[in-house]
């Protein structure tokens, strides 16, 4: 991850000179990531949010799933610069969409006594260091899994960005159907996750395995329907939990010990945890497939590409799965876009 030289600063901040107040003609909008481009402020894009009746007796039915065809015409739409992020417990991730295709990515550590003017700092930095205008994102979509994380970005992106964010729920348009019991508590990551799935690696069955602070399994069925998951204790915190508790045992870097058979209670660590952790997610997936039949499998997160390196039963690996998802949640959501 690049983070550039320097932070920001203030004085050549674009929105502290007005330099950008005057719109584009129309036809006349400067190519995306262009240093030398004119420094012209995009109209702002109308954002639709859809409001949720609590009064009402159920929440709004998803729409009718969307066609591969259907699919395949919306990403032809182009022309947005649109800053996607993600709040985990204890991951951020950001990245940049310029005309649908993804730009720079950034992973953070997620702070949750940060304050908005920091997180923006921060965000505008990280722009500036791989040449990007922060004028020229006119489009912005959040999902967040941590409640007092989430007004915070939304700040972010209104006073820093001046966009009106998308804030991923429940009721918003998917492009699948999502029928389990207690749709509401869905978790937004859970969602983009799938949404990612089934227009990036569609047909279905799919499964979806995110391995963040928890391990999380997500299906979907051969009709693309979202039909529910489990949730196991990520690897991170479980081996935490053992260190905390067994007061004898060191920490260790997680990496293949040499044997199964541990010889030294650090190989018998790495052996159990890892070996360990493989054999949770083959058993899971294979269960997973009694049920859906032969579905494909789809691996994000941190730990992915470790835990597929041990396994065969991790048919890809996609880490920027849920920015992917959240780009689609974007265009479908928001009113005005090319």
């Amino acid at each position: 991850m690049r983070t550039g030289n320097g932070g920001l600063e203030l004085r050549d901040a674009p929105w502290r000179d007005g330099q950008h107040s005057t719109p584009p003609q129309a036809g006349n909008r400067a190519p995306r990531f262009h240093l030398d481009a004119p420094q012209i402020s995009p109209p702002r894009t109308k954002i639709h949010r859809p409001r949720y009746d609590s009064a009402r007796a159920s929440p709004p039915r998803s729409p009718p799933i969307l066609t591969p065809d259907q699919r395949t015409d919306f990403r032809r739409k182009a022309g947005t610069m649109l800053l996607a992020t993600d709040i985990g417990n204890t991951t951020l991730q950001i990245g940049v969409f310029s005309d649908r295709k993804l730009g720079p990515t950034w992973r953070l550590a997620t702070d949750h006594n940060r304050l908005a003017d920091e997180y923006g700092i921060l965000v505008a930095s990280l722009l500036r260091s791989e040449g990007i205008d922060i004028a020229k994102i006119d489009g912005a979509i959040i999902s967040s899994v941590v409640p007092a994380l989430a007004p915070v970005f939304q700040e972010v992106m209104r006073r820093f960005l001046k966009v009106e964010p998308i804030l991923v729920s429940d009721h918003m348009l998917k492009p699948l159907k999502i029928g389990i019991e207690h749709a509401d508590e869905l978790g937004a990551d859970r969602i983009a996750d799938a949404v990612g799935a089934i227009t990036r690696h569609d047909p279905p069955p799919l499964i979806i395995v995110d391995f963040g602070t928890a391990t999380v399994f997500d299906a979907i069925n051969e009709d693309g329907v979202y039909v529910g998951g489990a949730i196991a204790p990520g690897i991170g915190i479980s081996t935490e939990a053992l260190f905390e508790r067994a007061s004898r045992l060191a920490s260790i870097e997680l990496v293949r010990p040499p044997s199964a058979i541990g010889r030294r209670t650090e190989t018998a660590l790495q052996s159990g945890i890892l070996y360990g952790y493989v054999g949770l997610v083959e058993g899971i997936i294979a269960r997973f497939r009694e049920e859906l039949g032969p579905a494909r499998v789809i691996a994000t997160g941190g730990w992915a590409r470790r835990i597929a390196a041990e396994t065969d039963v991790l048919d890809e690996v996609d880490s920027d799965l849920i920015l992917h998802g959240l780009r689609e949640l974007y265009f479908l959501n928001a009113e005005g876009t090319p």
